[in-house]
C-alpha cells in the first residue's frame, strides 16, 4: 500500500477501507487511475476484511476474484470498500466496492468479488522492508 500511497483508516470485524489519492504515477493514458490499480485496491480491501475473521496464526490468499469496470476511476481519491459475505473455515467469499470522489460526491467505478483461501498455521509475513 506504501508503494501507491494508498492508506486503510477503517478496519472491523469482516470490513476495511483503502483510501487512495489520484496522483499521476497511477494514471493510465487518459488520466483515470489504472484499471490494475483499482483491482489492487478491491482486491486488498476484501482480503484485508476476511483477514480481520480469522485466527491469529493463519493469514489469507486470494484464490479468485472477477471484477466489473463500470465508469473511469477519476475524482481526488479512490475507496475501496471491502466486506464479508461469507466466513467458512476453508474459503471467504467477499466483495468490494470502489468508489471514486469527486468534489465531494462518491461514484460507483468497479465491483469484485472474491474468494479467499484460509491458510491454517500459517501466520503473515509481517517483516516487510521499510517504507522510503
Amino acid at each position: 500500500m506504501a508503494l501507491i500511497r494508498a492508506t486503510l483508516p477503517v478496519v472491523e470485524p469482516g470490513r476495511t477501507e483503502i483510501h487512495l489519492p489520484h496522483w499521476d504515477g497511477i494514471e493510465q493514458q487518459h488520466g483515470f487511475i489504472h484499471g490494475g490499480v483499482v483491482g489492487m485496491i478491491a482486491d486488498s480491501a476484501a482480503g484485508y476484511a476476511a483477514m480481520t475473521l480469522v485466527p491469529a496464526d493463519a493469514s489469507v490468499l486470494t484464490v479468485e476474484y472477477k471484477m466489473n469496470l463500470m465508469a473511469p476511476a477519476e475524482g481526488e481519491r479512490l475507496i475501496a470498500r471491502g466486506e464479508v459475505v461469507r466466513a467458512g473455515r476453508t474459503l471467504i467469499v467477499t466483495r468490494a466496492e470502489v468508489l471514486a470522489l469527486r468534489d465531494g460526491a462518491e461514484r460507483l467505478c468497479a465491483l469484485m468479488q472474491q474468494t479467499i483461501m484460509v491458510m491454517h498455521a500459517r501466520p503473515e509475513k509481517l517483516d516487510a522492508p521499510p517504507a522510503a
